[in-house]
C-alpha cells in the first residue's frame, strides 16, 4: 500500500508540473498596446522632418514583416499625435496603410512636381472638377509650370467686351510644412497640404498664408507692408501670371453668360455648383489658425491686399460654401492658409 501510495503521489505531481509549463500566456490588453504605439510615435516624431515638399515619416511605428509571416498589426488610430503647441507631428490617418504584407506610409507619396505617387495612389482626375457647358464645348486650355513641370487647365472668360485668361485649378508648388508651423522661410516657396497629406495638394491645391502667397518676408504676416505690394502682384504664381484679386472675382462671377451667380463659379462635383463660368471653385478647405478644416464644404483665398481694420497682421479675402449665394469680400489673419489662383498677365 505504501509503495501504491508513493506511485499515485509521484503521478499527481507529474501531472501538475506539466500542466504548469504548458499554460499560455495572457493575451495582451488591446488598450495597452494601442497606447504603446501611440507613446512610440511620439517618441520618434522630433526626427519626422518634410523633405522636398514629401511626408518622410520615421518607419519606426510601422515596420515592414516578410509576407509569409503574421499579418501586420498597424492601424491609424495608433498613429494620432495632434498637437500645435507641444510641437508633435499631426499626421493623416491615411499616412498608414495596413496589409498582412506589408505597410504603406506617406513616406511613399511623391511631391506635386512629379504627380504621381506609390502603387497604390492614383492621382485625382481633375476634369471632373470641370464638368459643365464650357468643359463639353472645349473651352479648356492647358499651360505647364516651367518651375515643376506641373500643368494646369486655364480658360478665357469674357464680360461686356472684355477677356480675363484665368486658371481653373487651385496653384499646388512649393514644398511641404507641417499645418501647425509657419511658412517662414523665405529662401523657398512653402505650401501646406490638407491634413499633412501631399495627395490632398494633388486634388485641390495648396494652401498658403498671406506673405507667402505674395512672395513678401514672412515678417509681412505681422507687420504692414504695404509698400511691397505691387499693381499685377505675382506673387507665388508662375511667370506671365498675377494673384487674383476681388475685382477678378466679379468679373468672373458675370463671365461667360453665367446667370447663376456665384453658383456658376463653383464646381458641379460636390461642391453645389452649376459652374457655368468654367472657374471651378473645390471644397479645398483652410489651415485656419493652424488647424486644417472645411474640406469639401468651402473655400477661401486671400487677396494681395492688406486689411483696413487689421493692417499689420490681416488680409482681404472672400469664400465660398457649398450653399452660398454671396460675394463676401471680408478681412481674416494673415497667417491662414488659404488657396492661391492667378490670371494671365496681358
Amino acid at each position: 500500500m505504501k509503495y501504491f501510495a508513493a506511485l499515485l503521489l509521484s503521478a499527481v505531481l507529474f501531472v501538475a508540473c506539466g500542466d504548469e509549463s504548458s499554460s499560455s500566456a495572457p493575451a495582451p490588453d488591446p488598450s495597452e498596446e494601442s497606447s504603446s504605439s501611440v507613446e512610440k510615435t511620439k517618441e520618434s516624431s522630433s526626427s519626422v522632418k518634410p523633405t522636398s515638399g514629401e511626408d518622410k515619416q520615421s518607419s519606426s511605428s510601422a515596420k515592414k514583416e516578410d509576407s509569409s509571416s503574421s499579418a501586420v498589426k498597424a492601424s491609424s488610430s495608433s498613429v494620432t499625435p495632434k498637437s500645435s503647441s507641444s510641437g508633435e507631428v499631426k499626421q493623416s490617418s491615411s499616412s498608414v496603410v495596413a496589409s498582412s504584407s506589408s505597410v504603406t506610409s506617406s513616406e511613399t507619396v511623391k511631391s506635386s512636381s512629379s504627380l504621381s505617387s506609390s502603387s497604390e495612389y492614383v492621382p485625382f482626375d481633375h476634369s471632373k472638377a470641370f464638368d459643365g457647358p464650357l468643359w463639353r464645348a472645349g473651352a479648356y486650355k492647358t499651360f505647364v509650370d516651367a518651375r515643376n513641370g506641373r500643368e494646369y487647365y486655364y480658360l478665357e472668360m469674357d464680360a461686356n467686351g472684355k477677356s480675363l485668361k484665368v486658371m481653373a485649378e487651385n496653384l499646388n508648388i512649393g514644398e511641404m510644412v507641417w499645418g501647425f508651423k509657419d511658412q517662414k522661410d523665405d529662401s523657398k516657396i512653402e505650401r501646406y497640404c490638407y491634413d499633412d497629406d501631399t495627395t490632398k495638394c494633388d486634388r485641390y491645391g495648396a494652401l498658403y498664408q498671406w506673405a507667402e502667397m505674395m512672395q513678401l518676408p514672412s515678417e509681412c504676416n505681422t507687420k504692414s507692408c504695404a509698400d511691397q505690394i505691387k499693381p499685377n502682384h505675382q506673387g507665388i504664381c508662375p511667370d506671365g501670371w498675377r494673384l487674383l484679386t476681388y475685382d477678378d472675382f466679379k468679373f468672373i462671377i458675370n463671365s461667360n453668360g453665367n446667370t447663376h451667380g456665384v453658383e456658376g463659379t463653383r464646381s458641379t462635383f460636390g461642391f453645389g455648383g452649376y459652374n457655368t463660368t468654367g472657374f471651378s471653385l473645390v471644397g479645398a478647405g483652410s489651415n485656419w489658425d493652424y488647424n486644417f478644416t472645411s474640406l469639401n464644404s468651402a473655400t477661401y483665398w486671400h487677396y494681395p491686399e492688406e486689411s483696413s481694420q487689421y493692417t499689420n497682421e490681416g488680409s482681404f479675402y472672400s469664400s465660398q460654401g457649398t450653399n452660398s449665394t454671396k460675394n463676401p469680400r471680408l478681412e481674416t489673419m494673415k497667417i491662414h492658409g488659404f488657396s492661391v489662383r492667378c490670371v494671365m498677365v496681358e
